[in-house]
């Protein structure tokens, strides 16, 4: 047979040497190295197979092949069995972990006597290479980084006592061409788990690449599109804090990102299989024994065909060409939209944060990090906080309140009495009972504030008199008070009733009952 192979790929010159030469079957022999018997063999075929020198136009090697060795099984004695459903087997292959050996352990359980393994490996391969042809993908140095979730997760016993089991996912990142294999297990695949597992991995490989290529995961890809895919905005930042590009894989082509699903398939077979017998308990415990694994896949197991390792040709060929990683890494953060409410305080994550009063009714971005909450309006930053939790209260700037609202932000029913006790004992017993008078303290939270201000224009002593005299007639009002001052009433001493007088009665004068 190895003979017969070597005439197979030489058919075309022994017969050209032989009819356009003339040359004798021992020369064409010593001039192609094979046996005279094969030469002879390969021009006995040729008279039989009705060709014809020059050969006809457009006869390839194939068809010239099926014409010289169509027989050669029959005079053999080998039985032709009946093809396989090659589509099928293609089909099947597709399915997760599914090998050749696998559909061919099938096809002979069911056709006894079949192809042997080779034989049904050479000719699925002959029917494979006759597909449409795939573009081979060349990778330069440093300039893309694959990247996906592995399918299947790595169980955690989260609970001990109740042995609930938690699977954590495997995060996968592949450089193109040194084969650099990044893993990394986290508790979902939600944004803030994938931005971080982006970042773990640039640190891993001490530099950013030229491009990202993603899959059109949610996470990543907002809107895919074959032409225009929209990026998420937080990804697109952290891409831009690496100055790194996103080029998202097209919709439904795996093959644009083989890289990372042959990488996929390495991790799982790889670190799976490995781990399968193992306990964890949390995810350092995970990512500790996935680092252990992946440091001996890239840098103690060559690659095939190369000799080299994948740490070796990223430190050769991938490192020199990476873009150097900034000084501070990427902060994570999120976008909201909201709308300002009329008390200018807009909602994020059930606390109120302020705006400038002018912006009340508008809608706005918010840029939500660890510690602070950044308010965007059109582009533009009108506010910054620092990040509150949920409690539902309000976190407000003075110099966001309009001036009418300003003049009663610093002032609590506290300063209040604090205020009124350093004007003296009857304006701090006057405002006492200015606010134990309503029904919630709040209620006369102005009218005090009016009477220590009235302090301004006139004086301490004055309104501690001018107090000392509303106490004594019962005036427990802001405009009682600004009345005896206005009418000089603090500067007259007050009149002595005697004890023993009879009470005055009048449906204008305030009795004890009233107070009660």
């Amino acid at each position: 047979m190895p003979a017969e192979r070597v005439a197979m790929r030489q058919a075309r010159e022994i017969i050209r040497l032989k009819f356009s030469a003339n040359i004798p079957t021992r020369e064409i022999a010593r001039r192609l190295g094979l046996a005279p018997s094969t030469v002879r063999e390969t021009l006995k075929r040729f008279e039989v197979s009705g060709l014809g020198w020059p050969l006809p136009e457009g006869i390839g090697e194939s068809e010239l092949e099926a014409a010289l060795y169509a027989n050669r099984r029959g005079k053999r004695g080998h039985r032709r069995h009946e093809e396989p459903d090659w589509q099928a087997v293609r089909a099947e292959l597709k399915r997760k972990h599914v090998t050749l050996l696998i559909v061919w352990d099938e096809y002979i359980a069911a056709n006894p006597g079949g192809y042997s393994y080779s034989r049904f490996c050479d000719l699925y391969r002959n029917w494979e290479a006759r597909l449409p042809v795939t573009m081979r993908q060349t990778h330069a140095a440093g300039e893309r980084l694959f990247v996906d979730y592995a399918g299947d997760g790595v169980p955690i016993v989260v609970d001990r006592l109740t042995g609930e089991i938690r699977k954590a996912q495997i995060f996968v990142a592949v450089l193109g061409v040194s084969s650099f294999t990044f893993a990394h297990a986290s508790w979902t695949q939600a944004l803030p788990d994938w931005i971080d597992a982006h970042i773990q991995c640039f640190a891993a490989i001490g530099g950013a690449p030229q491009l990202l290529v993603p899959d059109n995961t949610k996470t990543a890809v907002i809107k895919a599109c074959l032409y225009d895919p929209q990026v998420n905005r937080t990804y697109g930042e952290m891409a831009a804090h690496y100055d790194v590009a996103i080029l998202p894989a097209r919709p439904r082509r795996p093959r644009d990102k083989a890289k990372v699903e042959q990488a996929v398939l390495i991790v799982e077979r790889w670190l799976l299989g490995r781990l399968r017998r193992r306990i964890f308990h949390s995810l350092a415990e995970v990512n500790a024994a996935i680092a252990e694994l992946m440091t001996h896949l890239n840098e103690e197991r060559p690659i095939r065909r190369l000799g080299v390792t994948r740490r070796q040709l990223l430190e050769e060929i991938d490192r020199p060409a990476l873009k150097p990683l900034p000084l501070e890494p990427y902060e994570f953060c999120e976008w909201r939209i909201g709308r300002v409410g009329i008390d200018y305080h807009v909602e994020i994550g059930a606390h109120y944060y302020s705006v400038p009063h002018r912006f009340a009714r508008t809608q706005i971005e918010a840029r939500l990090t660890v510690r602070t909450v950044e308010i965007f309006l059109r582009g533009e930053r009108i506010a910054t906080h620092m990040r509150a939790s949920g409690d539902h209260k309000h976190t407000t700037v003075p110099e966001h309140m309009p001036s009418s609202h300003r003049r009663y932000a610093g002032w609590t029913i506290e300063r209040i009495r604090a205020d009124a006790g350093l004007i003296g004992p009857a304006t701090a017993v006057l405002c006492e009972l200015i606010l134990e008078a309503r029904p919630h303290p709040e209620q006369g939270f102005r009218a005090c504030l009016g009477i220590i201000r009235l302090g301004g224009p006139h004086g301490a002593q004055r309104l501690e008199a001018a107090a000392e005299r509303a106490i004594e007639i019962g005036a427990r009002t802001y405009g009682s008070v600004k009345s005896i001052l206005d009418n000089n009433l603090d500067r007259r001493p007050a009149r002595e009733r005697p004890t023993d007088a009879p009470p005055i009665l009048h449906p204008n004068i305030r009795g004890p009952r009233y107070y009660n």
